[in-house]
């Protein structure tokens, strides 16, 4: 379904999510990686984008909820995910959603030396199954994806100093307590198809090195998937499935946590051009009712995948250089300048695509707040979260009390 067709309808700004391709790519992995391997899990990351609508979409195609907080293991909840259908991850777990996500059946993979202290409060008379993170350097387990010489991860328990083995042990000495998984979940600027066979294979030497003989494998996330001329589900998929087989371990169950390869590309920003300057002799400036808050919080991207709209036969001038700009108050919110393109006109919407991933959840509220989101939903665009106004904006807040 294209979003090109329902830009009228739209207040802008706007996302707009397309269920269709956030699906094509969920089927296109999971039946990449079963081609592979016997037993699949993929996560939804929700810190990638936790728009609760795309969250429960996800849960209907059959995705477990990935989640690397408290705040993010209720949300999941909430969103209708049972606590066997939930990956915990990260240092930000309290004690209280640990428990609970451990006793439900939570896929749990330990990340900080508390948590193995909470295991100790588990009920004694039953058997648990938790995770462990192993620390994945770069610069020694695939070199050439490596950023700079000692690209380590300060994620994890390093096998580097005693910190893996210390942490093997104390959950071996829990009686109650089963390791039935390694998660190694490492990105790479290069992501690479080779990383995630390097990776595995590294774990595995790590596995030989303990005794270790665990039932799933969480590889993590950090894959291209919806680019052309880059690597591919497949490839992701054979490369893992290849290096578990070579290793003994074909067998285990693989989990992978895609974000920007399922939830950028299933993401459209669209704005309104609200005004036109002559701002120098060789350059005019569009502002858009949008911001670069919007689409690229870490102000980082050097382009983005943008859709001008059609000549309306106006005859527009072609000019030289054209700033498009945000709405902002900030100097610097710039997003991209046009070369040789047809004038901008006040009305004008733009779509800039593949932008689901990380921005929703980095949006500050910084002078305009949260924008609708929009579903393109059995051939209808529908709204799934409404505009913030000041009324979201002051929940759960107090004025100052004017005598």
């Amino acid at each position: 379904m294209d979003t090109i067709n329902y830009i009228g309808q739209v207040e802008t700004p706007c996302f707009i999510f397309d269920e269709q391709d956030f699906e094509r790519g969920v089927v296109e992995f999971r039946t990449a990686l079963l081609s592979e391997m016997p037993r699949v899990v993929i996560g939804y990351s929700v810190k990638t984008n936790a728009l609760p609508y795309t969250l429960s979409y996800a849960r209907s195609l059959g995705c477990h909820a990935e989640v690397v907080s408290h705040d993010e293991f209720h949300l999941a909840l909430k969103c209708g995910f049972k606590p066997s259908e939930i990956i915990y991850n990260g240092p930000m777990k309290s004690q209280s959603t640990f428990v609970e996500a451990i006793e439900g059946g939570a896929i749990v993979n330990i990340e900080t030396h508390r948590e193995i202290e909470w295991l100790k409060l588990l009920p004694a008379n039953k058997t648990y199954n938790v995770g462990l993170r192993l620390s994945i350097n770069i610069s020694q387990v695939s070199a050439d994806d490596a950023d700079g010489d000692d690209d380590y991860s300060r994620f994890g328990f390093s096998d580097n100093t005693e910190e893996f083995a210390n942490a093997i042990k104390a959950i071996e000495d829990l009686k109650n307590v089963h390791l039935a998984g390694l998660h190694i979940h490492r990105t790479t600027h290069s992501r690479s198809v080779q990383f995630y066979a390097h990776s595995i294979r590294y774990a595995a030497s790590v596995m030989r090195k303990y005794g270790l003989k665990p039932d799933y494998l969480d590889v993590g996330g950090g894959y291209f998937g919806i680019f052309p001329n880059k690597p591919t589900f497949a490839d992701y998929a054979s490369a893992i499935g290849k290096a578990c087989r070579e290793e003994g371990l074909g067998n285990v169950t693989i989990m992978v946590e895609p974000g920007n390869a399922l939830q950028a590309s299933a993401f459209s920003f669209i704005s309104k051009v609200i005004d036109v300057k002559h701002i120098e002799p060789n350059l005019y400036n569009a502002v858009i009712d949008g911001s670069r808050n919007d689409i690229d919080p870490f102000f980082r991207k050097t382009r983005y995948l943008l859709d001008l709209p059609e000549d309306d036969g106006k005859s527009q001038p072609l000019v030289k250089r054209q700033l498009i700009s945000g709405c902002t108050c900030l100097e610097y919110d710039k997003l991209t300048t046009l070369s040789g393109e047809r004038l901008l006109q006040e009305g004008d919407l733009l779509r800039f695509r593949n932008v689901g991933a990380y921005t929703m959840c980095l949006t500050p509220l910084f002078i305009r707040y949260l924008p609708t989101v929009y579903a393109l939903h059995r051939g209808e665009c529908i709204v799934v979260r409404e505009k913030w106004t000041e009324n979201e904006f002051l929940q759960k807040s107090e004025l100052y009390p004017i005598q």
